[in-house]
């Protein structure tokens, strides 16, 4: 067995009690705390987690569970969640539903069983109806990166989708382009709809005409974009494509590239993300930052008022962050 606080409180020269306030954060005298150190130290003391949350009736960790952790887009996401953790000196454990073969919303239980204080659920696919009024329903602290499912009384932290595309039309305009096709992403991501209703919103209030025969879905990866982009240079009379995300946007450089058409003098391009890749390949690409790092940080803030009582989850439910469009090179005058 090893050293106890009464070990600790023997050896400094003071109370139980003493060093029990000492170890959950409260003040004591200079030389007590010294003495409490020094003791600490030379017995290698480490408190009891068990204890300490069956004291204090918290565990001072949240879970912050993700749909697939090799996911490169969650490390800014997880770097502003962990920034507030620490702040409040909680830990965060990470968990991955599609690595464990559980259901997003299973892993809701860490908070029935008490094993956590609050949990985070990130994810960048649609949730079924049913998980999401659980979500609302609970009176458990619970954050929601992602869709919403556009129901009240959840708090919940995404990007602005609708927005960045918005912006990219409009900027496209402001060049001179006309006529824009648009690659669109898989059915199952949820800022899919949103990416293309910006779209569709942008061309109606400038006036341009929509052409479905210029819409053609990928599956958001480089190849998917490669042969979406194939199909609609068969179709030809655009000037500017937006790929509703870069893998798609890079796929579609290479075809156009491969087609004999000059990036950006016959043929503008932008994507969506701001993914390393975007700012490297040639000519490097025009694209909207997502604010990832802020989007884990509200997402925390929220969670822990939760878990301090400052407010429920029904309060301020919805946030939607703004995206920034990021120009680079691969968008010309038409």
């Amino acid at each position: 067995m090893g050293p106890t606080i009464h070990d600790v409180a023997r050896l400094a020269g003071t109370s139980k009690s003493t060093v029990s306030r000492y170890l959950n954060g409260q003040q004591v005298k200079k030389a007590t705390q010294e003495a409490l150190d020094k003791a600490i130290k030379e017995l290698n003391f480490h408190r009891n987690a068990n204890a300490r949350r069956l004291v204090l009736d918290r565990t001072n960790s949240i879970a912050v569970v993700v749909d697939n952790i090799s996911n490169i887009f969650y490390s800014g996401i997880i770097r502003g969640i962990e920034g507030v953790a620490n702040l409040k000196g909680y830990n965060c454990t990470f968990l991955s539903w599609t690595s464990n073969y559980a259901e997003e919303i299973s892993f809701l239980n860490l908070l029935y069983e008490g094993q956590v204080d609050g949990v985070i659920l990130v994810s960048f696919q649609k949730r079924k109806d049913e998980d999401l009024e659980r979500i609302r329903d609970s009176q458990y602290p619970i954050a929601l990166i992602g869709d919403h499912g556009g129901k009240d009384g959840i708090f919940a932290v995404d990007v602005d989708n609708a927005a960045g595309v918005y912006d990219i039309v409009g900027y496209l305009h402001s060049l001179g382009h006309r006529e824009i096709a648009y690659i669109s992403g898989p059915q199952h991501a949820a800022a899919n709809q949103h990416r293309f209703n910006g779209y569709l919103q942008a061309m109606e209030t400038l006036g341009l005409t929509y052409r479905p025969e210029w819409v053609v879905e990928s599956d958001w990866s480089s190849q998917g974009g490669y042969q979406a982009m194939k199909q609609l240079l068969e179709r030809k009379g655009f000037s500017a494509v937006i790929g509703s995300n870069d893998e798609a946007a890079t796929g579609a450089l290479r075809a156009i590239q491969e087609h004999g058409l000059n990036v950006p003098k016959q043929m503008s391009v932008v994507g969506y993300d701001d993914i390393s890749i975007s700012e490297w390949v040639y000519p490097s690409l025009t694209t909207v930052r997502q604010p990832f790092e802020a989007i884990g940080r509200k997402a925390a803030e929220g969670l822990f008022q939760q878990i301090e009582g400052i407010q429920d989850k029904s309060e301020e439910a919805i946030h939607l962050l703004k995206p920034k469009l990021i120009v680079r090179d691969s968008c010309g005058t038409k």
